[in-house]
């Protein structure tokens, strides 16, 4: 049973996902007004999904390198702070080569911010109760598609999407608020074993089971992100959904990876293995079914559904397995899991842009997720079968419960 504090502090980080999943998603339900404001073309404006994704695969192992000395709760205020900012800026910025630069910056804390959330989440409780702790906290980010995205699209629809990022750095503001009240000053402390620097962080990645858990989260999530990156032009154009019926959609999607994250995390705790592969199997069974659940409004709608349920699900346990894989030096492996996926949300936008610029359509999309994810359960099963030939347990195999036990099969 977790206690009011532990409670508090979950939801104080929840705050701050909260806000980084609107900012990061509300740009998919408003591409269109985006693109015609800025004068440039839709796949051209996807480009701002792109680099916003950029941003967080350069931010992430640079701003933890930076910070990896200093205390947790301070990294958390200072990242959400630089978050806040750089979503203002967005809103500012009279050019697309500014608004650009804009999400670029924005994107820069959101994968630290998230590695060290869950080193501090994971940190407040038991051990058998980590993964439910972080799935806390990224339960944020997925509400945020669930309230935040919808109601800002609504907003940017009739008031403009500029004033969408800046009511998104107002909402990064509280969370910076809410951190410095609720987060303990001494969550997660270092390993009393281990030195706190860059060097000793870094040596996670000697390991080719983080590598593994890494390519299976950028394919996995190249999936997700190639669909939703144009989710709006396709729904439109193709299903014959109205404007305004895009909010409602993007609650579906939001519910969907709601569902998958706490459903994943609470499996994830007792089988993790299953779990992973259980959720890319569903993932392609759901995009290539979207092929041509897109052609009829009431199958698309189940399809928005089901595709984040099935991609969030295995999340929780590529998180957990990466924070125990990494043992005295998490910070680092926690944030390059963020990493991994803005790379997949980078990737997925990318070549489902090239395929509609090519003359495929706005179906396109679906065929690439489909893709990603059949060579990220090829990479899942190939490692399996390694593993288990070489007698070695890993992020695949082992059901194993903390560190200590990784340390021995290792």
């Amino acid at each position: 049973m977790l206690t009011g504090d532990v409670r508090r502090a979950l939801l104080a980080l929840a705050v701050g996902g909260f806000a980084i999943g609107t900012g990061e998603f509300v740009m998919m339900g408003l591409l269109p007004q985006v693109a015609s404001d800025l004068s440039v073309s839709i796949p051209r404006a996807g480009q701002l999904i792109s680099v916003y994704a950029l941003g967080v695969v350069v931010g992430a192992p640079l701003l933890t390198a930076a910070s990896v000395r200093f205390r947790r709760k301070t990294v958390l205020l200072v990242l959400m702070s630089w978050f806040a900012a750089g979503n203002l800026l967005s809103a500012a910025a009279p050019t697309f080569g500014l608004v650009m630069l804009g999400r670029f910056v924005s994107g820069l804390p959101h994968g630290a911010f998230f590695g060290a959330g869950a080193v501090v989440a994971g940190s407040l409780v038991e051990k058998n109760r980590k993964n439910s702790a972080m799935a806390v906290m990224f339960a944020g980010l997925t509400v945020a598609n669930i309230v935040g995205v919808p109601l800002t699209t609504i907003l940017g629809q009739h008031t403009g999407w500029r004033a969408v990022y800046a009511i998104v750095g107002v909402i990064g503001l509280l969370a910076v608020a809410a951190i410095a009240v609720a987060v303990p000053g001494d969550a997660a402390p270092a390993d009393p074993e281990h030195e706190v620097s860059i060097v000793h962080e870094l040596r996670a990645f000697a390991k080719a089971e983080v590598w593994l858990v890494l390519g299976i989260a950028m394919l996995g999530g190249g999936g997700l992100f190639a669909t939703f990156s144009y989710i709006t032009p396709m729904m439109t154009n193709v299903t014959g959904y109205a404007d305004s019926s895009i909010t409602w959609l993007l609650v579906l999607f939001g519910l969907g990876m709601t569902v998958g994250n706490l459903a994943g995390a609470r499996i994830a705790d007792r089988f993790p293995t299953r779990t992973l592969l259980l959720s890319l199997v569903a993932e392609i069974v759901v995009a290539f079914a979207f092929l041509g659940a897109d052609h009829n409004r009431v199958t698309a709608a189940i399809a928005i559904f089901l595709f984040p349920l099935t991609s969030l699900a295995g999340l929780p346990t590529m998180q957990g397995r990466i924070i125990a894989l990494a043992g005295g030096a998490p910070n680092l492996a926690a944030a390059s899991i963020q990493a991994a996926f803005n790379i997949a949300n980078s990737l997925g936008a990318y070549l489902a842009g090239l395929a509609i610029s090519a003359g495929y359509g706005y179906s396109s999309p679906n065929f690439v997720a489909g893709i990603l994810v059949v060579i990220g359960l090829g990479l899942a099963v190939a490692a399996t079968f390694v593993e288990r030939r070489h007698g070695r347990e890993s992020v695949l195999l082992p059901e194993a419960r903390d560190s200590d036990q990784l340390a021995k099969v290792n």
